[in-house]
Formats: C-alpha cells, sequence, structure tokens
C-alpha cells in the first residue's frame, strides 16, 4: 500500500483511498482501503462568549456586515494596529455589475476597509484576478472599486511578478503551487466571497474563491474538489465573510440573468473558513455533503463541516 504523511506525522492510504471519500465514487476506484483521516488540528475555536460562526441578516449591508463581525469579536480579533491587510472579494469579470451576483457586493467589501482601519490596519489592499477582461476593467464594473477608495483602501492589480510556486505540504492531489506571495505574506487576509453556483464546483464560496490568487487557473480545474481542499491547506485567511446580501442560484460563475438571482440579504462570517462556507451551503438547499470541495476539507481536516458541534449565533439586525 502506498502511504502518504500528511499534516502533523498523520498518515493516509494512497492519493486514489482519499480521493474517493472526496467522490464518494469507491467502487469506481482500484482500492478497497478507507482513507486514514488527518489527524491535525482543526482552526482554533473562538474566544469565550463569542460564536465559532455568526450570521445576520438585514436590509441595510453596512449594518449588517457590522453585526456579524461584532458578534465574532470584533474586528480588533483579527486585525490589530499596524497591520498590512489583503481584503479578496469575488471580481471575477467586468461584464455585469454586482446586481446579479457574480461579483461581491461592493458595499460588504467598502465597509470591511472600513473596519480595518478603524482597528488601526496600516494599509488595506483589495485585489483578485479576473477571467473575464481586464482586471481595472473589472474592479470598475463591479463597483468595488469606487467604493474601496472612498474608504481609504487600495484596488491593487495582482503583477504576474508576484507569483511563486509554494509547496502544499498537506496537499494530497498537488505538492506545490504558484500563488500571489502578498496573500501568503500579509498581516491578515480577509476571504469575502459571493456566494453562488458554479458548474463545476457546484458553488463558489471561500474555498473557491482563493483560485483567485493562484496561476494556472485552467489546470487547477482538474479534480477540483480536491486541489481546493489541498490550496486551502497553504492559504487560511484570518477570516471568512461570505456575502449573500443576494445570491446566484444558476448558471454560476458569471449568471447575466436577474431570474437567477434572490437577494436574502444575509452576512456569514467565522475564522474558520470551511465552517463558514459549510453554512452558506443551506442558502443553496444543499449540505457540505454535497459539494465536492467540502468533503476533501472534511477529510483533511481543515475546518468544520458538522455544525452541530459548533455554536452558531443567527441575528437578525
Amino acid at each position: 500500500m502506498n502511504l502518504l504523511k500528511i499534516g502533523a506525522g498523520a498518515i493516509v492510504t494512497s492519493t486514489l483511498g482519499l480521493l474517493a471519500a472526496c467522490t464518494g465514487n469507491k467502487e469506481k476506484l482500484p482500492m478497497v482501503e478507507e482513507p486514514v483521516l488527518s489527524t491535525r488540528m482543526l482552526p482554533l475555536p473562538s474566544p469565550e462568549n463569542t460564536p465559532y460562526i455568526a450570521v445576520a441578516r438585514g436590509d441595510e449591508v453596512n449594518a449588517t456586515v457590522r453585526t456579524t463581525i461584532a458578534a465574532l469579536g470584533g474586528i480588533d480579533r483579527f486585525v490589530k494596529n499596524g497591520n498590512d491587510v489583503i481584503i479578496k472579494p469575488n471580481i471575477c469579470n467586468a461584464s455585469n455589475t454586482w446586481e446579479y451576483a457574480s461579483t461581491t457586493n461592493p458595499q460588504v467589501v467598502a465597509t470591511l476597509v472600513t473596519l480595518c482601519f478603524e482597528a488601526g490596519a496600516k494599509r488595506v489592499r483589495v485585489m483578485d484576478q479576473p477571467f473575464g477582461g481586464t482586471a481595472a476593467m473589472a474592479y470598475e464594473r463591479s463597483g468595488i472599486s469606487e467604493m474601496v477608495k472612498a474608504a481609504g483602501g487600495e484596488m491593487e492589480i495582482m503583477s504576474s511578478m508576484k507569483f511563486r510556486d509554494f509547496e502544499i505540504r498537506e496537499g494530497i492531489d498537488i505538492k506545490e503551487w504558484p500563488v500571489y506571495m502578498d496573500c501568503l505574506e500579509t498581516d491578515v487576509l480577509i476571504n469575502v466571497p459571493i456566494a453562488k453556483h458554479h458548474a463545476l464546483a457546484r458553488l463558489t464560496l471561500g474555498m473557491k474563491n482563493l483560485m483567485g490568487i493562484i496561476e494556472n487557473r485552467p489546470q487547477f480545474h482538474f479534480n477540483l474538489g480536491q486541489r481546493l481542499a489541498d490550496l486551502a491547506s497553504l492559504v487560511q485567511p484570518q477570516l471568512t465573510v461570505v456575502d449573500a446580501i443576494r445570491i446566484l442560484k444558476n448558471h454560476g460563475p458569471t449568471g447575466g440573468d436577474m431570474a437567477d438571482v434572490e437577494q436574502t440579504n444575509t452576512i456569514i462570517a467565522s475564522h474558520d473558513m470551511v465552517a463558514a462556507d459549510s453554512f452558506a451551503t443551506r442558502l443553496f438547499g444543499l449540505t457540505p455533503g454535497d459539494i465536492p470541495a467540502l468533503r476533501c476539507a472534511e477529510n483533511m481536516r481543515l475546518g468544520v463541516t458538522d455544525l452541530t458541534t459548533v455554536e452558531v449565533e443567527e441575528i437578525n439586525v
């Protein structure tokens, strides 16, 4: 039996065995052993008297975002005086405005920029790597550029010179990949996906949003669920804020038809990206087990998918 070491000395059976656990198709793979799950530590528990996940619902975006972050203990829990902060929204293309729910709501991003500065951040940069149109076009079309600049933040166009091959020590399918180095070297990385349908991944949430900070994305789509989990073992945002003010129910990731958009006025946040994503599946009538990336993340112990084991605070604003 071929063995792989991951995490703190944990051993799993061959890559095929773990991929079987992720896909649910064990009978189609030439291996009968059950995977031995990683013994890595899950994300740290929340501070005393704060929930593991905070969910707020309200008609006013700024207040809803602020209420969600306050419930987690406040932005000061994540951002300290003098910190360099990168906020990673989803700005996937220059085709549609934010109302079509293919890009993160600009007010959500701007509120987070303001909160970071209120906590004493030295610098707040916002960036993504669109696959449709130029970054400058997409930033402007999304409405994010204008609101971020008004809040004092910077819109950074990601430079090809800043991608570096990073070792993914716990990776099952990939062992290295080019990642935008600033996102790994910054003091604080805040992941701000919009919740939307995706034709291949089923949903775009926090884990899928990390594809915006890597190169060679066409190749990355092979065995996407496991590769997203592998990437998440390397890139671990301090805070994930899922924008579900509007969600794209069908024809993602780009959409383009308002008939596919549903307004839920919801913000979901956690220090555990996997947990935030797991809660967000409910908005689509799904479970974490329906999403290949979350199944793989659970097997690799990257975060919590069984939300009955953690405190979830839900607030109406």
